[in-house]
């Protein structure tokens, strides 16, 4: 069984039919794998109507269709994104309101066709309510049992903190878990990062966070830049383009070469075997691709490897 490895659904039902999805999802279970990423608003932006709930659906019917397969796998999706407008995001969002919250889980509970989903995220900020409420909102949600654990994604370090303060304040269940876009590159500082959500890239101040809060995880989104590590016409984000970029690429090809791996491979395994540890949420599109990614984060670097990559700046 590898747990520290997600396998990122945002694109079923949209860019990848029913036949690639379940090839995926299947090929996953089979290797061993247990987390599935998902979200209410999967992908809302890729699907004509302009509203998600493609991926949750696709899901739902790849666990009707496999009979004892549900209790192999576990779930991880988010509320908080759904446009209420088609073509008016994020201006129309539907927030983290207690009844957004609950209308929100009801809903993805009934695309995937389950009674509980493992982990469920704050999928962004919302500004609009106060954040005792939606603290509330999501104890309320493992307190009625239809959510184990809870996460939340895009948040500022300080949001975290204080979110946490209120549910241990209140007695009820609260965040043990971030999700924001981590790689081994390092943005050029003082950049806005091209994910879409202010605070979705990892800081420093994120890890010092998790380093001295051992009981929360860190779950990495676009771990491999979209194929940017390998890919000649996958090219990187902008705020990859400074001298730093340089060196780090080149220690990672010195590791890869004495791994007889690749950039991503190696990727993975400094991910899964950092400090704090990630586990890498893998968007792919052929099985292949999966393979490659059970193998990265099965590969074990040295002291001296990691120091390597960790020095080059």
């Amino acid at each position: 069984m590898t747990e520290n490895l997600a396998l990122g659904a945002m694109l079923f039902g949209t860019a990848q039919d029913e036949h690639r999805s379940f090839e995926i999802l299947d090929r996953f279970v089979d290797a061993g794998g247990v987390w599935i990423d998902t979200a209410n608003c999967y992908a809302f932006w890729a699907d004509p109507t302009g509203f998600g709930g493609k991926s949750e659906e696709m899901i739902g019917r790849w666990l009707a269709r496999r009979p004892g397969v549900r209790d192999r796998v576990r779930i991880s999706t988010k509320v908080g994104c759904e446009p209420t407008e088609a073509g008016r995001f994020p201006e129309t969002a539907e927030g983290l309101s207690a009844a957004a919250v609950k209308s929100g889980i009801e809903d993805s509970l009934r695309r995937l066709g389950t009674d509980h989903v493992e982990l469920c995220w704050a999928h962004m900020p919302d500004p609009g309510t106060p954040l005792e409420e939606t603290v509330g909102a999501f104890g309320d949600l493992v307190s009625a049992g239809t959510v184990g654990r809870l996460g939340c994604s895009n948040y500022p370090v300080w949001q975290v903190d204080r979110a946490r303060r209120i549910a241990r304040d209140h007695g009820g269940a609260g965040f043990t878990a971030v999700q924001q876009q981590h790689t081994y590159l390092q943005p050029r500082p003082a950049t806005r990062p091209s994910v879409s959500h202010r605070f979705g890239a990892v800081s420093d101040e994120v890890l010092h966070y998790l380093e001295h809060h051992p009981d929360m995880e860190l779950w990495a989104y676009t771990p491999l830049l979209s194929g940017g590590y390998t890919r000649a016409d996958k090219p990187l984000p902008q705020e990859y383009d400074h001298p730093g970029t340089v060196r780090r690429l080149a220690v990672l090809d010195e590791i890869a070469a004495e791994t007889g791996t690749n950039r991503n491979r190696v990727v993975l395994a400094w991910l899964t075997g950092g400090n704090p540890a990630a586990t890498p949420i893998v968007g792919v599109s052929s099985v292949e691709q999966l393979d490659e990614a059970f193998a990265g984060v099965a590969m074990e670097l040295t002291g001296d490897q990691r120091e390597r990559l960790d020095s080059a700046v």
